[in-house]
């Protein structure tokens, strides 16, 4: 059967796909260390899983609406008022979804032509240059370097700029590198985008995992922006609820209609009882389980740190934010990809080569260390292992 045309230019998530293969090893009696997925090991705090359950019990089990249940959004409001320090949303503004990426793909679907350009982080998100080639727009990626600590260079991304540029995609914590826009380098983008007129879409899914003294600012809390950006968040990171698909947008509210009208053509709607339990996951009854989570996390991101920087030809800088680690390779003589594929068959160790987050990721590996300290000890005592065995050969 004929595949349509634009399908071609659809791009995919790696970590999925490394996963098959190491699945695959397992299913042969191969024992692996999953550093590839970006999933919390850890389970859905019982608070929210109650509420779900009392939700199915109580009839939440009919269609809702398109943007989700009133109570759903005015708690997402709230929340995102609460946690950014800003009475500035109100239930018309948001939009609940399966998941946080149909925010991306309907917000973009929403104002993007083609024709436009978009600029994004690169490395980044694979889906963000997916999305731009698949709208038929113009993808400008801008370099994320390690001297710079992973942040998006302002002067950069000012020179980038043309009368076609339509959005500015960040991402901050980031994913695959951790880094953390500052305070600085928002006001020089929102400045930037109400200067050229340009919408900018805020990746905020890892907001509430940071590390040490670092604080997630968003590019909301400047004057003018609130009207020129679309918001991106979920439950899947911060309470462990990846299976659940629950995520959400925040955005000028007829933006939101036409996000609205694109998840009724879709998916209809998301499920109504999730909707009941991320209500309860929003709560204050959950805020000490979340920083129960970022202390896990910290507690394993200096654990692998360490490790990593213990290994011949590899240096790995600290992320600040999410539960990713992006050390440089370069010193072991191989790209990218080849160390990818020589920690899964070698070591058995899952990981993401840095070229699946973009051209400007050669150099580097991504491991997730939402896993077990336990497992991640063992993960580098086997790369260090593979490694030495590999300079001896």
């Amino acid at each position: 059967m004929h595949i349509a045309e634009r399908i071609s230019r659809l791009g995919t998530e790696t970590a999925f796909e490394v996963l098959v293969r190491a699945r695959a090893l397992e299913a042969q009696g191969k024992n692996i260390v999953h550093l590839e997925i970006g999933e919390p090991d850890f389970d859905t705090p019982q608070n929210i899983i109650d509420a779900a359950k009392t939700a199915l019990d109580n009839g939440f089990t009919h269609y809702g609406p398109s943007n989700g249940l009133l109570q759903t959004r005015e708690a997402i409001a709230n929340y995102i008022n609460r946690k950014r320090g800003m009475e500035i949303y109100n239930a018309n503004e948001i939009v609940v979804t399966p998941g946080a990426k149909p925010i991306l793909f309907y917000g973009m679907m929403a104002v993007i032509d083609e024709g436009d350009e978009v600029i994004y982080p690169n490395p980044g998100f694979p889906i963000y240059e997916s999305m731009i080639n698949f709208l038929g727009a113009i993808p400008v990626p801008r370099p994320l370097k390690e001297k710079n600590e992973f942040r998006l260079d302002v002067a950069d991304l000012e020179a980038s700029i043309t009368p076609k540029t339509r959005m500015i995609i960040i991402n901050s914590p980031q994913n695959p590198t951790g880094g953390i826009l500052t305070h600085e380098d928002l006001r020089g983008i929102a400045d930037l985008a109400i200067k050229h007129d340009i919408i900018v879409l805020a990746d905020e899914i890892y907001s509430q995992i940071t590390y040490d003294d670092f604080k997630h600012e968003s590019i909301l809390q400047f004057e003018g922006m609130k009207e020129r950006t679309i918001l991106l968040d979920g439950f899947s990171k911060t309470f462990a609820m990846t299976g659940w698909r629950m995520g959400y947008g925040a955005m000028p509210e007829n933006i939101a209609k036409v996000v609205a009208k694109l998840q009724t053509n879709c998916t209809s709607c998301t499920s109504s009882f999730s909707q009941i339990a991320g209500i309860e996951a929003l709560s204050t009854n959950t805020d000490p389980i979340a920083a129960e989570f970022v202390a896990e996390f910290k507690r394993r991101r200096d654990v692998i740190v360490a490790r990593l920087n213990e290994m011949p030809g590899i240096r790995c800088h600290s992320p600040k934010g999410a539960f990713y680690v992006f050390p440089n390779i370069e010193a072991t003589g191989m790209t990218s990809q080849q160390f990818a594929d020589f920690s899964l068959y070698e070591a058995g160790v899952a990981c993401l080569s840095g070229t699946a987050f973009g051209e400007f990721g050669e150099g580097f590996v991504r491991f997730s260390y939402a896993n077990s300290v336990e497992n991640i000890e063992e993960a580098m005592k086997r790369i260090k292992k593979a490694l030495e065995h590999r300079s001896k050969t």
